[in-house]
């Protein structure tokens, strides 16, 4: 029996070792992340969360293999993006090629530098943007040649958009396409240099039709009275008040058009276009959708987020690309912000010069231009429990939700967004009380409102026969009080007279 007891123990003991060194593993692996990984509270204050996506590994143009050779650095690319089966199309700027890679981003399918068109052949100067439509046709923009190239698949030539006319259009203007997609209809928008008119819309025969997405800038009061008061010399030197330039641009399965700019109040660093060109983009309970907040006495806080690229990843969630500091920012589709990560800095998993981002189902890759790499990030069980949870809801079904959000509350217990996520599925289901518990732990006020209504409402509803029944009670023992009240008044006034 004693022997029985020691093999027990020694059982137990390494069994605790084991569990310990897991832990201590998968501790020393959340610290060992090259950048932060945090979100920010009702209050504006950062909270250090559970990382929603790791590095996974980068790669170059020199580990790339195409028939058994690497395809060469890549020099300055600036825009990748994916077909439907899951090919990567690397816009390699420098080297004036477009290089599309198969799924696992090892192997170069093509190197497209160049096309047919009636019976000579063409070649790119810096192709700066790449898309590739639901048809499965492929959208270059050819930046220097001035002109949107499109190809089949099989690099056949279709047509080009360049030289756009139209009244709205200067006689003098250049065309520079920079970035580019195409919705469902197979109509095309560009971002094209030196156009703060806003994003440039051509019909699916390449003519020029229309702006949509003009970002008003807003001067105050105080402005507008200096530059009226102010000699021609100081109104020369005084900052040009001029709508800003979109700097990156997606589309989702609706036709709403995802695009970036730099804010500089850091507000609004990106907006959701529908087809008339309204920005119709939600900004979530603090009213801001433009990357980190300004924290007061952050020694962190270097200026706004400079939002350069945006990929829209389906079930209303969409990540945008922060060039300033290197970092991510994933929203849902009601503007809250779900998780940051990412950094400026040398070593691996964080940025130099981030130019574009991609989402390839559970991971994200981003291209930085300056290392001439694309690095790769994966999804961690925090990162997909939230996207998980945000899909039911965005589909309609919160109730499946609540097992996902409850899950990342035991990985951050903190979070007020699985909170949040907890009290509306209740709400919806009728459970007024607890709904009220979890909004309150995730400091949502118009729903916390909303469930404290329907609970008092409730009550009353339960209690109204209860309540009716007091009442009448109330008012019938009312009534008699008054009559034996009266018989015994008017008793004592006949004694009186007597």
């Amino acid at each position: 029996m004693k022997m029985k007891n020691i093999f027990k123990k020694l059982f137990s003991l390494s069994l605790s070792v084991v569990v310990l060194a897991m832990a201590m593993g998968e501790s020393v692996a959340a610290t060992s992340l090259p950048y932060d990984t945090y979100n920010y509270d009702y209050r504006e204050y950062i909270h250090y969360t559970p990382a929603a996506y790791v590095p996974d590994s980068s790669l170059g143009g020199e580990d790339i293999q195409m028939n058994g050779e690497p395809i060469g650095r890549f020099a300055s690319p600036q825009d990748l993006c994916k077909d439907a089966d899951g090919n990567v199309y690397v816009a390699d700027t420098g080297n004036h090629r477009i290089v599309v890679l198969d799924p696992s981003m090892t192997k170069a399918i093509d190197i497209i530098d160049s096309f047919e068109k009636d019976g000579a052949v063409e070649t790119f100067n810096q192709p700066y943007g790449v898309c590739v439509s639901e048809a499965g046709q492929l959208y270059i923009a050819d930046s220097q040649n001035r002109r949107v190239v499109v190809l089949e698949k099989d690099g056949s030539f279709v047509r080009t958009i360049q030289d756009p006319k139209s009244e709205s259009l200067a006689d003098d203007y250049v065309f520079t396409p920079l970035k580019v997609t195409v919705d469902y209809a197979n109509r095309v928008y560009v971002v094209a240099q030196n156009m703060f008119e806003g994003i440039m819309v051509f019909e699916t025969t390449g003519e020029f039709s229309s702006f949509i997405g003009t970002i008003k800038v807003q001067i105050s009061l105080w402005e507008k009275f200096w530059k009226r008061i102010a000699t021609k010399e100081e109104r020369s030197k005084q900052q040009l008040y001029i709508p800003t330039e979109f700097t990156g641009i997606d589309i989702d399965p609706d036709g709403f058009v995802y695009a970036t700019n730099i804010d500089s109040t850091g507000i609004q660093g990106v907006r959701r276009l529908n087809p008339k060109g309204e920005d119709v983009i939600k900004k979530g309970f603090n009213e801001n959708v433009g990357g980190d907040l300004q924290i007061d006495g952050s020694s962190d806080y270097s200026g706004p987020s400079q939002f350069t690229d945006v990929v829209y990843r389906g079930d209303g969630i969409y990540t945008c690309l922060d060039r300033r500091r290197g970092r991510l920012f994933s929203y849902d589709h009601e503007g809250n912000l779900l998780y940051i990560f990412g950094g400026l800095g040398s070593q691996e998993g964080t940025f130099s010069m981030p130019v574009a981002v991609e989402d390839l189902g559970d991971k994200l890759v981003v291209l930085d231009s300056a290392r001439a790499e694309i690095m790769t990030f994966k999804m961690t069980e925090y990162g997909r429990l939230i996207n998980e949870a945000v899909a039911l809801r965005y589909g309609g079904d919160e109730s499946q939700a609540v097992a996902l959000w409850q899950r990342v509350l035991e990985l951050d217990e903190n979070n007020e967004l699985a909170n949040t996520g907890i009290g509306k599925a209740y709400l919806t289901a009728g459970d007024y009380e607890l709904a009220m518990k979890y909004l309150e732990l995730g400091m949502n006020r118009e729903y916390y409102s909303i469930a404290f209504r329907r609970y008092r409402n409730q009550l009353l509803t339960e209690n109204a026969s209860f309540a009716l029944t007091a009442v009448m009670v109330l008012l019938i023992g009312y009534q008699i009080f008054k009559v034996v009240r009266k018989k015994k008044n008017n008793k004592k006034g006949g004694k009186l007279n007597g």
